[in-house]
């Protein structure tokens, strides 16, 4: 998670919201890294956690992601969550809740439906006070501006 905390950080450099995200292998080895991009590539689908799959398949050299643990700053967002399941990540593990977004259990609950042919382990809350933090800051420092 400190990891996907340093990707978040770097967003803020671009003005994007601060969201990162890291993919990890079965030796827990950091394989895909991502951050927020849609400012900085003016981009609908730049979250973190796409660009962090992404990531991750080029190196693997497969869309399939079995083994793989995607770590992320806020509970993915349905687009995030569906990827999450589409890679057949084992687990997703996240830091803040989003309570108006989130698709990991807090508005839907994506990754768990049974209906769907691929469900991966939740870990929740890692981290969650400085992911929170961070996100406040961003957006307090919108407001006044």
């Amino acid at each position: 998670m400190r990891a996907a905390l340093s990707e978040a950080r770097a967003a803020l450099t671009t003005g994007d919201v601060p969201i990162g995200a890291v993919v990890l292998d079965e030796d827990r080895s950091v394989i895909g890294w991502g951050r927020n991009v849609r400012e900085a590539h003016q981009d609908p689908a730049g979250h973190a956690e796409i660009i962090a799959l992404r990531d991750a398949a080029r190196v693997r050299g497969e869309w399939r992601l079995e083994g793989c643990t995607l770590v992320v700053t806020l509970e993915p967002c349905t687009m995030c969550a569906g990827a999450a399941v589409l890679s057949r990540v084992a687990r997703v593990v996240f830091g803040a809740h989003d309570d108006k977004a989130g698709a990991v259990g807090s508005l839907w609950d994506v990754v768990r439906d049974r209906r769907l042919n691929h469900r991966p382990e939740v870990i929740k809350g890692v981290l969650a006070a400085e992911s929170r933090v961070l996100l406040a800051d961003f957006f307090r420092e919108q407001r006044s501006e």
